[in-house]
This record gives C-alpha cells, structure tokens and sequence, in this order.
C-alpha cells in the first residue's frame, strides 16, 4: 500500500469541511482541529473568541492512489466561498478563515489550484485563501468529531452544513464513497 498524505485545511467551520471530506473515497480520516495561532493545546471555546490566533481546521489524510491532492483542493475550493476574507458566512473572525497549511510541494499545488479556480468563473471576487506552511495542528476536542452526522437536526447543521454538504455530493458524486 502507498503510503498515506496529509495536509491542514481551513474553510469556516470545521463541522462542514469535516462531513464533505469524510464522505469522499481515498480519504482516510478527517479529523477536525485548530491550527495556525500561538496558543498551545486550544480549547473549542478558546478558539472561538478568535484571540488564540489558532483556524478551525480539518487535518485529512488521505491515499494519493485514490484522490490527489490536487482533486482534493478542487472540492476545498468549490465547496466553501474562498474569497471571504476570515469568514464563512455569518461566521466571523481569523478563526473561520480560508487557509490551507502544507510543505512547500503542497503550498505549489496549492497556488497552481487556486489560480486554475480563480480562471473558471466560479467566484465574482478574487480569491482570498492563505496558503502557509506546516502548522501544529491540535485535535479537537471528542464532541466536533462526527458532529454534523451526529447533530444533523440542530438549527446550525440544517441551515448551514447540511446545504454544504449536498452540493459537495452533487458537485462530487462519482467521488463519494459507497453508502454503507
């Protein structure tokens, strides 16, 4: 077997980009964290309060034999808005950011992607993502694991993550993994 990759994403709200990743075949884990700021070992509520300097991302791992990286940061840049400027939404702050964390292979994949989706027509305004370098990513906390298949009638994942979520599987669906 080929060996796993991985790379940091942040696109708002790491319950949607968590549920749109997990449902993708090659992917192997998305693992919901934060990442990015200078505080150690953050906390949920923490990271909220957007003073900890810290994203909500998602650390994917996944099989490059089964979906490339590239397949992967085209899904990352069509099913969150990219060119909000530390939002998604109505959620607001550096935290919710648009951000992409790799080695410096990534980050030039990264910015070949970005640019082909900047040329398609997709977004009226310019994308904003940042792509850094690695980051420290900290796991989040047992509850923001599964959270919207867990939670789907709560008032946030029915109005937010829920359409996400389906236009991913509209956009992507020869790319889902089989229902089980």
């Amino acid at each position: 077997m080929a060996e796993a990759s991985s790379i940091i994403l942040g696109g708002g709200c790491f319950w949607c980009v968590e549920a749109i990743f997990k449902g993708l075949r090659g992917i192997i884990t998305a693992k919901p964290g934060y990442a990015g700021g200078h505080t150690e070992h953050p906390q949920y509520k923490e990271v909220c309060t957007g003073h900890t300097g810290h994203t909500e991302v998602v650390e994917l791992r996944f099989d490059p034999r089964e979906i490339s990286l590239e397949d992967i940061l085209r899904v990352f840049f069509t099913t969150h808005d990219p060119t909000q400027l530390n939002r998604q939404g109505d959620d607001v702050g550096t935290q919710y950011r648009s951000v992409i964390f790799g080695d410096e292979a990534q980050q030039a994949i990264a910015r070949a992607i970005r640019d082909e989706i900047a040329t398609q027509g997709i977004w009226n305004d310019p994308i904003v993502t940042a792509i850094e370098g690695p980051a420290h990513f900290w796991e989040a906390e047992a509850d923001h694991h599964d959270y919207f298949a867990r939670n789907p009638e709560t008032a946030y994942c029915a109005a937010v993550v829920a359409p996400k979520v389906a236009k991913a599987r509209k956009l992507y669906r020869d790319r889902l993994k089989p229902a089980d």
